[in-house]
């Protein structure tokens, strides 16, 4: 971990660990504003905020749509 320039010994704990996948597949950060959170429908890909445990949208609960749980 010592660089042979004597610097100090560099944190390894807190590095990315995901920053070997690409991009795409990396998880997107939660953005979060007075208890809300940014979502996108799995049903119909309708993206809004909510407090609302679930991301579906209240059409598609509405409709039945169920999220598979994999």
């Amino acid at each position: 971990m010592d660089d042979k320039k004597g610097n100090q010994p560099v944190c390894t704990c807190i590095q990315d660990p995901y920053a070997d996948l690409p991009p795409e597949l990396r998880p997107k950060p939660v953005q979060k504003i007075g208890g809300l959170r940014k979502v996108t429908c799995p049903g119909c890909g309708l993206v809004y905020w909510t407090n609302r445990p679930t991301d579906l949208c209240v059409n598609c609960e509405k409709k039945g749509v169920k999220i598979e749980n994999k």
